[in-house]
């Protein structure tokens, strides 16, 4: 903590600023912002809980009460149980069906969807296949072009769920987002259509739509859902088919000057095949801990992945690790899970030599795969390499945590708006 410095002697005192004080207005436009958030926390609540919850008499609960009802966010939810009867018993929760939000995670071989109401209560999803992840306008499959059927499959799966129309889209994808614009830059390496979906939802759905990069979601849900739920500084170090890193910096994901924090595949590692170029980063950490360089270890492990998981995808490198920490991948698993451990912590010394977050979060497929036993190994090796304490975490948030911090960054729009009435 700074001690602001103490003036000379001699010198003027500085007047005292008043305090500002806020105008009714938005005093009442404060206190019922935390009372719906209070409602989204905890869920209906009587009028007695919201006063001692938010320190405002009575009268003032009733009156808050009364504007929130008037506006169609709060509503009667029955009575408390117990022996509670009476006006003292009567619970108030949130129209959650006020509005809908959704997420959707862009792949190259696929699109994935997640609605929710404004509760942030599940409401509904989707899967949409794309054949080969086709760059062109039909996708390379002959289904039309990707951006224009995630679109329809994103209404068809509102229709399905019985929604009327959302507030919010999130969606995220691979690579760099543009602070400056928000669009998703060139990559070489992706699917042109993956930029056109964006796009899509918005002229299609007459909706906002948010781009973000889907390992930054990622990092988002892990932040406010999972296992660095509390902690304001942090990274996510994201291993699947490739590796990325969220940053979490006093409570604030870091995008940096062209919306390139935590492109860590890039990063240069001695050893390797070679420096990594502009376009590709076959020759830097990725060439270590991505889904094909997992694949190759394994197999130099004499491990194989299950049938059902062949070739060097993610999906192949997900199920050899879970086979290895379960213990069904054979002799060689705990060299495997070893090896596999010191390339992972040669990443997580880079980043931990920059911004000493105190923890990093194994993340992606790879990394929650692993799970607590991974993490511990490259806890151990990270140790013996950086000075810096640092903390390493397995990912803890349930289902896709890429859809998960799309909704958690859609409802915090959709709230921003809805939850300032007056």
């Amino acid at each position: 903590m700074t001690t602001p410095p103490r003036p000379e002697p001699g010198a003027p005192t500085p007047p005292v600023r008043p305090a500002r004080t806020a105008s009714p207005r938005t005093a009442r436009a404060i206190n019922d912002r935390i009372a719906l958030e209070l409602l989204v926390e905890h869920g209906p609540l009587t009028a007695g809980r919201l006063k001692e919850l938010t320190g405002l008499s009575r009268p003032s609960v009733a009156d808050l009460l009364r504007r929130l009802a008037e506006d169609g966010l709060v509503r009667d939810a029955g009575e408390a149980g117990g022996s509670r009867r009476g006006p003292n018993a009567r619970l108030y929760g949130l129209v959650a069906e006020r509005a809908h939000v959704a997420a959707v995670d862009v792949r190259t071989t696929g699109v994935s969807f997640a609605l929710a109401d404004l509760a942030g209560g599940a409401a509904g999803g989707a899967e949409l296949p794309v054949a080969d992840g086709g760059d062109g306008a039909d996708g390379g499959g002959g289904g039309g072009d990707p951006a224009e059927r995630t679109a329809t499959a994103l209404r068809q799966a509102l229709r399905e769920a019985g929604v009327a129309a959302l507030h919010t889209v999130t969606v995220g994808a691979p690579g760099m987002i543009d602070p400056a614009t928000g669009a998703l830059g060139r990559s070489t390496t992706l699917p042109a259509w993956h930029a056109r979906v964006p796009a899509a939802i918005r002229e299609r759905l007459g909706v906002t739509v948010v781009l973000e990069n889907e390992v930054n979601l990622a990092g988002i849900a892990e932040h406010r859902l999972g296992a660095a739920r509390g902690r304001d500084t942090f990274v996510l170090l994201w291993l699947g088919h490739g590796v990325g890193a969220a940053v979490i910096l006093d409570g604030a994901l870091r995008r940096g000057a062209s919306g390139g924090t935590g492109e860590v595949g890039f990063l240069p590692v001695p050893g390797t095949a070679g420096p990594p170029s502009a376009t590709v980063c076959d020759g830097g950490f990725h060439s270590l801990a991505g889904a094909a360089a997992v694949c190759a270890l394994a197999r130099g492990h004499g491990l194989r992945p299950p049938r059902h998981a062949t070739g060097d995808g993610v999906r192949a490198a997900e199920a050899v690790v879970r086979a290895a920490v379960a213990g069904g991948a054979g002799a060689g698993a705990e060299a495997f899970l070893d090896a596999l451990a010191e390339r992972i912590a040669v990443g997580a010394a880079a980043v931990a030599s920059v911004l000493d977050p105190g923890c990093v979060v194994l993340g992606g497929e790879v990394g929650r795969a692993g799970g607590q036993p991974l993490a511990e190994r490259v806890a151990g090796r990270l140790a013996g390499m950086s000075p810096l304490a640092t903390e390493v975490l397995c990912g803890t948030v349930e289902g896709s945590p890429v859809l998960g911090g799309g909704l958690v960054t859609a409802l915090d729009a959709a709230r921003r708006e809805l939850f300032n009435p007056r």
